[in-house]
């Protein structure tokens, strides 16, 4: 496996949710469900890379359903906006 194929297999889905959509306005925040095992590094370097912009903060929890998500602050140069539109969430 080539490591640009690993790099999209970190990032499983971006999450849909109200909360997503608030923090991606208020904080310049993207969240997705990542791969369990996953670092903050390995999440950090698959967005800088796919999606060509500066990470500044990776916060990460396991959910209730045993899904790892991943909150991703872009830096202020970066709009999480113009991703998500990319992604088609917003």
């Amino acid at each position: 496996m080539s490591s640009e194929d690993r790099l999209y297999k970190i990032l499983i889905r971006p999450v849909h949710s109200e909360k997503a959509l608030t923090l991606i306005d208020k904080e310049n925040t993207l969240t997705f469900i990542v791969d369990r095992r996953a670092t903050k590094h390995d999440i950090k370097n698959a967005v800088e890379t796919i999606f060509g912009v500066k990470v500044l903060k990776v916060r990460t929890l396991i959910t209730s359903k045993g899904e790892k998500k991943a909150y991703i602050r872009l830096s202020p140069e970066y709009k999480a906006s113009d991703i998500a539109t990319q992604l088609g969430i917003v």
